[in-house]
């Protein structure tokens, strides 16, 4: 704003408030004070001058001027604190209009404090510093001649405080030069300064040339020029032909390819471990990312807090080291989680874990469950990066006492598998599972048609694997995007002479954004056991449908065939679909938000489920946005229920429902 202009406007704003500072001043004079030669006192805060009252008389008024202006909108007295409206003008006519009146508001003094009413001083302060603010987003998009503004009017009882613009002519680039680029070879330098982006004709955005040189960096990173080196950007502006000159030296170096890796700190990761790690093998073309991703992989280990990849130059910069220094992030973790659901009761899961007890990366972990339903003790061991990158092996042990309304079984377990599962650093594409479980379990349930609850013991071997796809923007909160999940698992049941079958199931997930606070989210669930018949199963082994993961209104595992106490003795067909709206509420911070939904669920005792026979159920949701993912609470009421079947089924848990 110019000094005229700021003048001008502090003149308007304050001229009512001037009669009020002249009633104070002399009021605080004493006849002592008074002395009728002194100037007088300057006005605070006005910024005018007194008028000279010694001048000569001024010239008379030409005979023929224009009409003078009519006075400037004032605060009358008693109205020191004002509501004000804020408007901008002069920027419709710009290409980026918008993308410039978002960036101003976002800023703006103005804006900031435009929900409460204040007073002369500060209205002209704030617009002082607007009119500046928004002088410097025009400069800073080219328009070096730009002047800006403010004034105030009256509409009713509020200000409306106008920033007018006048933007003139945005200058561009003449030339654009990148002085050593042409060393990394004609084609090679074509393509590097395709990646600067910026052109000559180009408009001079200081914005544009710096999104460009971080684009001519990574690019040279990326093409193998390890030593690259951008030296200080020169522009030359000329305001009497506004256009411009950008001159930014480039030494790209040699191309080089990675060599050997050293590693000091803690935790003692051998060099091999950290190779195996890495995305490159020595002799590779270096690329920067490849460094990056490293970097990242090391912290992803949850052993290390920091880790520092130095670059060292190595026969004549056409090789490149790494000097992998790490520092070690607490290795012991005490977790904790708690949960409910009807039918499945209250759950307390505890665990300790030592994530570097085996070196490189082999956890032990100790857990416990303790439930009304369900109690657990196990150890487990898990060696991340094993072999390969993101290749996991898990090996288990456990033993558990389970007891629902459809079986109860006390269990001994020892599992083991290689995995490759994401993570919430690296959500993956493609993740798989294969693997070998060996259980002894004695279980009461129904082994006859008669419904009568028996108990039987079962030794079982079984193989199983999965394959999932998963296409969605987020591992607990999906948006947009789908899931595919298949899995299978042939097993051999040595009870009553021993029989073989596969358990299979396919689970897909659909999420599509209907606006900036609302998703519509599906999925179905298909599963089969072929081989054995439904009393062959150990209770544990069927399929069951009902509660917070699968039909939410029914109690859990309470869908499908009955016994004669009308509990529920699970099936071998399985199928199962669920929709719902998510909707992320404005109030609280955004960080609340309801689910209503509808489910559907049918279970039969043969291998294909009978889609003629449905339970349905409705409900409401609440999710809580927490930085760590959505925490979950679900109320459901069944729709055709069946006797045994409560009137609403709650379940919380930690991330959406699917």
């Amino acid at each position: 704003m110019s000094g005229r202009g700021s003048k001008r406007f502090a003149a308007r704003l304050l001229c009512a408030a001037a009669s009020c500072a002249l009633a104070a001043s002399a009021a605080a004079q004493t006849s002592d004070d008074l002395d009728p030669t002194a100037p007088l006192d300057a006005m605070p805060g006005l910024e005018v001058d007194w008028p000279d009252l010694d001048a000569a008389n001024p010239p008379p008024a030409p005979a023929e001027t224009t009409p003078a202006p009519a006075p400037a909108p004032t605060m009358t007295e008693g109205a020191s604190e004002r509501r004000y409206a804020i408007a901008v003008e002069g920027l419709s006519a710009l290409p980026a209009a918008a993308e410039l009146l978002e960036a101003f508001r976002k800023q703006s003094a103005l804006q900031a404090e435009g929900d409460e009413t204040a007073n002369v001083a500060q209205i002209d302060r704030r617009s002082r510093a607007d009119a500046e603010l928004l002088a410097e987003l025009l400069r800073a998009r080219g328009y070096y001649d730009a002047t800006v503004e403010a004034r105030a009017e009256t509409v009713g009882e509020m200000l409306r405080i106008v920033i007018a613009a006048e933007p003139g002519q945005q200058y561009r680039f003449v030339e654009v030069r990148l002085p050593g680029l042409d060393a990394a070879g004609a084609e090679e330098a074509a393509a590097l300064r395709q990646r600067f982006g910026v052109k000559s004709g180009d408009p001079v955005i200081a914005q544009e040339v710096l999104a460009g040189e971080v684009a001519l960096r990574t690019a040279l990173g990326e093409q193998g020029y390890a030593e690259a080196r951008i030296g200080k950007q020169d522009i030359e502006i000329n305001h009497q032909t506004r256009l411009a000159t950008l001159t930014l030296p480039v030494d790209p170096g040699p191309i080089a390819r990675f060599g050997a890796i050293r590693v000091s700190g803690q935790p003692p990761f051998s060099a091999r471990h950290v190779g195996t790690i890495a995305r490159f093998k020595r002799g590779d073309p270096y690329k920067r990312s490849k460094v990056d991703d490293l970097r990242r992989a090391l912290i992803a280990t949850g052993l290390v807090s920091v880790a520092e990849v130095q670059v060292v130059p190595a026969d004549g910069g056409r090789t490149v080291d790494l000097a992998v220094k790490l520092e070690p992030a607490p290795a012991r973790t005490i977790a904790g989680e708690l949960g409910y659901g009807t039918g499945e009761g209250a759950r307390v899961e505890g665990s300790w874990q030592h994530r570097n007890f085996f070196n490189p990366e082999g956890a032990l972990t100790l857990r416990g469950v303790l439930g009304t339903n369900e109690q657990l003790a196990g150890v487990a061991f898990r060696r991340n990066n094993f072999l390969r990158r993101d290749q996991v092996l898990n090996v288990q042990a456990t033993g558990s006492h389970r007891e629902f309304d459809a079986y109860e079984a006390s269990t001994l377990l020892l599992a083991g598998n290689f995995e490759r599962q994401s993570n919430f650093i690296w959500q993956k594409t493609w993740t798989w599972t294969g693997g070998a479980e060996f259980l002894a379990t004695d279980e009461r349930g129904v082994f006859a048609a008669s419904g009568v609850k028996d108990t039987e013991t079962f030794l079982i071997a079984a193989a199983p694997a999965s394959l999932g796809f998963d296409g969605s923007d987020s591992l607990l909160d999906p948006t947009t995007g789908f899931r595919l999940l298949g899995r299978v698992s042939p097993e051999l049941s040595f009870e009553g002479g021993g029989s073989t079958y596969v358990r299979a199931q396919f689970d897909a997930s659909a999420y599509r954004p209907l606006s900036d606070r609302v998703v519509a989210a599906g999925r179905i669930r298909l599963g089969t056991i072929g081989g054995a018949g439904l009393f062959d199963l150990a209770p544990s082994r069927r399929f069951y449908s009902g509660g917070g993961g699968s039909v939410r209104g029914y109690g859990y595992q309470r869908l499908g065939p009955k016994d004669v106490d009308g509990d529920p003795i699970g099936g071998r067909g399985l199928a199962e679909f669920a929709l719902e709206a998510r909707v992320r509420l404005r109030q609280f911070g955004g960080n609340l938000g309801i689910v209503p939904f509808i489910d559907g669920g049918t279970l039969s005792d043969s291998s294909f489920p009978d889609l003629t026979d449905w339970r349905f159920a409705v409900g409401l949701g609440a999710r809580y946005y927490s930085s760590f993912g959505p925490i979950r609470l679900d109320v459901g009421v069944p729709l055709n229920r069946q006797s045994g079947d409560g009137r609403v089924a709650v379940t919380v848990s930690l991330g959406q429902a699917f």
